[in-house]
């Protein structure tokens, strides 16, 4: 992919630096020099102007100015209805909304991916593993940069994973597993084999992990995205399990059949808006709808298929329980076992949250899914 390009217009000389975006974003056609004078409700009408402000001052300051912008950005009224599926539209529209003038607010990187701003940490391996090498002056937002340093942070403690005993080190842009319950769901429904599993859509590697820690012998684990495989792989073999466990990079299911075949496919069915997104939202239920229809093919006679899946997209008015069903039906599936787990999270008991009616009602479950005898 060719480099995009940032340019501005500094001491009367032309600059331009490359141009770095995690979602994908595109470069903001007006720039302006901003520092430490600029206030809070300046920034907030420039951005929502439209004009991309590129910091010069200290690095502490900008990340005050930017909490102050999003407080600005949080004072205007939310749209609100009784209707679930259109309160999740509004609320993603919201979300979008302030993405979009936080990101207004720019920060500058030297050749050697160091950010020249007083008072700037360290942000080179952070940089690093969220954007790839670059040897080029590069600009990208504030927001994209914290979320960089984040995600790093993540990297390096881990999160922890009861059934396992340990921790599961997400790479940058790889979903977290902090929703333990699906975890705890597969770690705990009886296997019907030791022999072989599938694991699809393994992402950190955790399901397959948790699967070859309760003994199976052989785990194939699916993935597409190439972070998510090189996050997986140093989870396994962090874990020692990477002699039981074989990485395919593959768009669901691996050659061959399985006694199990497990999937956690994103939960509701919506179009994701970045790269992290993609592990939260399945447009129109499409690798739900594709691992449900190979599924009996890739089960060998006597097995299951472990669908992981919370409901909220029921809640959210966004898929029925019906129509779920009937995509089982579809498929030449029938349930022959269902286990279910509410939510730990802390939005559950938070009543801000515009989707608070709809978490508060979320279950998650594990669908055990044979090939029909009819």
């Amino acid at each position: 992919m060719e480099n995009e390009f940032v340019r501005w217009t500094e001491d009367g000389t032309e600059h331009s630096a490359v141009w770095r975006s995690t979602s994908g974003a595109r470069p903001p056609k007006k720039i302006r020099l901003a520092d430490d004078t600029m206030t809070a409700d300046e920034a907030y009408r420039l951005a929502c102007e439209g004009t991309a402000l590129l910091w010069r001052g200290d690095f502490h300051n900008a990340r005050q100015l930017s909490v102050a912008v999003a407080k600005r950005t949080d004072r205007k009224p939310r749209k609100a209805s009784d209707d679930p599926a259109t309160a999740f539209h509004l609320h993603r529209q919201t979300q979008s909304r302030r993405a979009g003038i936080l990101g207004m607010l720019l920060v500058p990187f030297d050749a050697d991916q160091s950010v020249p701003l007083r008072r700037a940490p360290d942000v080179r391996q952070a940089v690093l593993e969220a954007y790839g090498p670059s040897d080029q002056p590069t600009v990208t937002t504030l927001r994209d940069l914290l979320g960089a340093i984040g995600a790093h942070e993540w990297q390096k403690k881990g999160v922890d994973i009861p059934a396992l005993g340990a921790r599961i080190h997400p790479g940058y842009g790889v979903f977290s597993p902090i929703r333990g319950e699906y975890v705890d769901l597969v770690a705990e429904t009886p296997l019907p084999s030791l022999e072989k599993a599938f694991d699809i859509g393994t992402g950190t590697g955790v399901l397959a992990a948790v699967l070859a820690h309760r003994g199976v012998k052989k785990v194939f684990a699916t993935e597409v995205d190439s972070n998510a495989l090189a996050s997986a792989r140093a989870n396994l073999e962090r874990l020692g399990y990477s002699d039981r466990v074989q990485l395919v990079e593959a768009d669901l299911f691996p050659e061959g059949r399985a006694p199990l075949v497990v999937c956690n496919p994103p939960w509701i069915p919506a179009k994701p808006t970045s790269p992290i997104e993609y592990a939260i939202y399945d447009p129109d239920s499409a690798m739900l709808r594709g691992f449900l229809a190979g599924l009996i093919e890739h089960l060998e006679p006597g097995g299951e298929g472990w669908l992981v899946l919370s409901d909220i997209a029921e809640h959210l008015g966004l898929r029925s329980r019906d129509q779920l069903l009937a995509l089982f039906d579809e498929a030449g599936l029938t349930v022959a076992g269902r286990r279910d787990v509410t939510p730990r999270h802390g939005k559950v008991a938070d009543r801000t949250d515009p989707l608070h009616a709809a978490r508060a009602r979320e279950v998650t479950s594990l669908w055990r899914l044979v090939p029909s005898t009819r």
